[in-house]
């Protein structure tokens, strides 16, 4: 049998989720400043596509509260793309109106999720995003999409590859060509994920793709050497590993951007992100959060540090 190689990007693209799907889930209340302070790291590091937080009822989700104000106070960086998660109109009205140009429509691709989570189905979802698309065009706005829950859920299981094309074609029919296909309940696997995410690359190629995996169990960089092979150069993270889905039961944290960069930068794979100043930032958000976070790198450092130990004793002898 002829042996297939495998084939490695120059580059790939890391989004910081952080600031949204990193925080949404955390007890403990960051204060604006403790945010900001967040995001001028994370643009420090050299990360150019920023999730800064979402517009949903403050009721629902009390983390995400102060969006407006954050954004109205940021300091924005050319070449930075700021973006922000919007369930609606109202919410994309919301974006609008405290300086976003970039949103993110997002839905859940399991009827169960979406209605547990936006107590509509995935297609009455759908529907009320043609007005957003009306907005976006109007005022000149950004518009991407999200698949949640694309691999799997914790109500229905394992989702058919063509119940998320079916979701891709609505999109389609909107004019939304960057699409997020997310795994919130952390249930896909590196065999699936290259095999859907290749029909998905292979049957869309207008799509612009975008893969967000939470390591609820371990399997997160997994995926994304998957979703690379498949040819999809573009993942979210959170630093420190931070995060976790309100609705779906005993969800963990998104795969910390510092350990996605350091695989990556291990293998030869350019980010264009500093390394240590990822570490750096998620070192900040442990101590603001106030507990212990899932990042690998942060509590084992980079393998070259061994390496930089090692010259060292060598040189004292």
């Amino acid at each position: 049998m002829e042996n297939s190689k495998m084939l490695w990007p120059d580059k790939v693209t890391i989004c910081e989720v952080g600031l949204r799907d990193g925080l949404q889930n955390e007890k403990v209340l960051l204060s604006i400043d403790e945010k900001l302070e967040l995001l001028d790291m994370v643009v420090a590091s050299g990360i150019k596509i920023i999730e800064v937080g979402s517009f949903v009822h403050p009721k629902a989700i009390p983390q995400m509260a102060d969006t407006e104000k954050l954004i109205q106070r940021m300091k924005k960086v050319d070449g930075v793309e700021y973006r922000a998660l919007v369930p609606n109109l109202k919410g994309l009205e919301r974006a609008h109106a405290a300086g976003l140009t970039k949103a993110k429509l997002t839905l859940s691709v399991s009827e169960s999720h979406c209605i547990n989570n936006f107590n509509q189905t995935p297609l009455e979802m759908m529907a009320g995003f043609i007005p957003c698309v009306e907005y976006a065009a109007k005022h000149n706005l950004s518009l991407s999409g999200a698949l949640s829950s694309a691999w799997g859920c914790s109500f229905e299981g394992r989702i058919p590859a063509a119940q998320i094309e079916k979701i891709v074609r609505e999109y389609l029919k909107l004019g939304i060509t960057e699409l997020s296909l997310s795994d919130a309940t952390g249930m896909a696997n590196p065999r699936q994920v290259y095999e859907v995410g290749s029909y998905m690359v292979k049957t869309f190629p207008e799509v612009k793709w975008i893969l967000h995996f939470h390591n609820t169990r371990d399997m997160a960089l997994s995926n994304i050497l998957a979703g690379i092979q498949a040819g999809i150069t573009i993942f979210d993270g959170a630093f420190a590993g931070l995060g976790g889905c309100p609705y779906i039961p005993d969800a963990t944290g998104n795969v910390p951007t510092e350990d996605v960069i350091h695989m990556l930068h291990e293998m030869n794979i350019n980010t264009g992100v500093d390394l240590s100043k990822a570490i750096a930032t998620a070192r900040r958000a442990k101590e603001m959060v106030g507990h212990e976070v899932a990042s690998y790198v942060l509590k084992a450092g980079r393998c070259e540090d061994l390496t930089n130990i090692k010259a060292q004793r060598q040189n004292n002898r």
